[in-house]
This record gives C-alpha cells, sequence and structure tokens, in this order.
C-alpha cells in the first residue's frame, strides 16, 4: 500500500524541532523538497514508482561474513578498529546495530531506545553495538546531544559494513517505502519527539549520498550470524523485544 504525502507549505530541510503533527508533514522529512535540498534529482519514473515489499528477514552468505573480518571503521574518538574486533570472536554474543546516517532523526530515535536498552541486554551477556554512517566527529555530535555512550558508538563513513551486507539503498527506499509508515503510529511519534529534543542537521554526512542508505541488525554469537534484519525504508527498525530473546536463546545454549 502507498503511502500518500502531502505538505501544505514550502519548508526548509532543518528538523531542529518537532510539532504535534507527525514528522512526514510538518517539517515534511519525505518531501520532494526535502529530497531537492539534499541535490538529489527525480525523474518521472522515480516519482511514481515504489520499492515493493521485500523481506525483513535478511540472508546473509557465509562469504560475507567471513570478509566483514577485513572491514575497518572507526570509533567515535576516530581511532581505526576492525569490525571483528568489536566483541568476543570465540562465543561472544553481540548485537550490532547499523543505524542510517547520523543526521537522520529516526537514526537518533533508534539510537535513544538503544541506550535504554544497554543495561538489559548487558545483564544478559550481551554486547551492544551501534554503527552509524558520517566522519567520527559526526558521531561525537550524537553521542553528546542524545547523548549516547561513546564506547559503544562507531563510524562507518564509507559505509563499508553496509555495502557488504547489501543493506538497502536509494531515493524509493529512503522517501517512499510503505514500511515507514510505522513511524507515524502515536508511540513511535512520541519517541521520536523525545529523542530529537537536542537535534541538529550538523550531524549529517558530508557525504549527502549516505543519506540514501538504510540500516540493519544482527546478532552474531562469536563469528555464527544468529540474526539479520535489514530496514525496509526509514524507521522501519528491528523490533528489540524479539532481538533480546534470541540473544537468551543463544546464551542458554
Amino acid at each position: 500500500m502507498a503511502i500518500h504525502i502531502s505538505c501544505s507549505s514550502t519548508i526548509t530541510p532543518s528538523f531542529t524541532h518537532f510539532s504535534s503533527t507527525p514528522p512526514f508533514q510538518s517539517p515534511c522529512l519525505f518531501s520532494p523538497t526535502t529530497i531537492r535540498s539534499l541535490n538529489f534529482s527525480l525523474n518521472r519514473t522515480n516519482r511514481i514508482s515504489l520499492v515493493p515489499k521485500a523481506s525483513s528477514t535478511a540472508t546473509v552468505s557465509p562469504e560475507v561474513i567471513d570478509s566483514l573480518a577485513d572491514v575497518s571503521i572507526f570509533t567515535a574518538s576516530g581511532d581505526s578498529v576492525m569490525f571483528n574486533d568489536l566483541w568476543d570472536q570465540s562465543q561472544g554474543i553481540a548485537v550490532v546495530a547499523l543505524l542510517r546516517h547520523f543526521g537522520c532523526p529516526c537514526c537518533w530515535e533508534l539510537a535513544s531506545t538503544l541506550k535504554e536498552s544497554k543495561a538489559r541486554f548487558e545483564s544478559a551477556g550481551v554486547k551492544l553495538i551501534a554503527i552509524g554512517i558520517g566522519e567520527p566527529k559526526k558521531a561525537r555530535i550524537l553521542a553528546e546531544r542524545l547523548p549516547f555512550p561513546l564506547d559503544s558508538l562507531y563510524a562507518d563513513p564509507e559505509r563499508k559494513a553496509y555495502n557488504l551486507l547489501g543493506l538497502y539503498y536509494g531515493i524509493g527506499r529512503t522517501f517512499f517505502n510503505p514500511a515507514s509508515a510505522k513511524v507515524l503510529s502515536k508511540s513511535r511519534f512520541e519517541s521520536l519527539k523525545e529523542a530529537v529534543k537536542n537535534y541538529t542537521i550538523e550531524a549529517t554526512p558530508d557525504d549527502r549520498a549516505s543519506v540514501l542508505q538504510q540500516g540493519g541488525m544482527f546478532v552474531f554469537k562469536g563469528k555464527e550470524l544468529l540474526y539479520a534484519w535489514k530496514d525496509e525504508g526509514t524507521g522501519d527498525h528491528a523490533p528489540l523485544d524479539d532481538i533480546f530473546n534470541i540473544c537468551s536463546n543463544a546464551a542458554a545454549a
């Protein structure tokens, strides 16, 4: 089912505050005005086509998982770190949340939810890891203003892990996917408003093409991938209760 989006007035690409109106409308996060402001163009095909519904539970080949060991990203402090050094590769259980870019309000919402859930996961012996798109300085903006623990936050400015894991990318996925409708629910909107109280668009990556990248969530036990989720559209986050149950079962096995 398509989402019909309309804006009654011209807006600027600023998300410094949210009113009681849903974020698709005022300000309209997914409008053609927003797309133009990010220097993207829409042809006629882009305007009328919606990305079809795909499976949210992703299939990732063992070869891809092995290749992740060669991916280098950055700590929020700016130090280079290898992907497979983020958690214990023997039997350690880790939830790796690949956020959208650090300037996305939905990224701030997910980061806020992860922060609130961190103690719960850690009490079950699970390491919670958040990776976002942008330079380390952009990660620090989110960490300072949300706030979010620096030792759990990483930056992948070149989207190496995202590309390797085949996470979705493009205008259709970012602005027009029906899966994004869940952001309009009352509980999600209230969560979004709370998360962006100290939001700034300055956290947006310098590489504006990065804003078209979607995220995902993955559960590992050592080198074994237990669960994979690809966000179908902006705000289409994996259900954390399901993630926690998977981690608990893995710990008990």
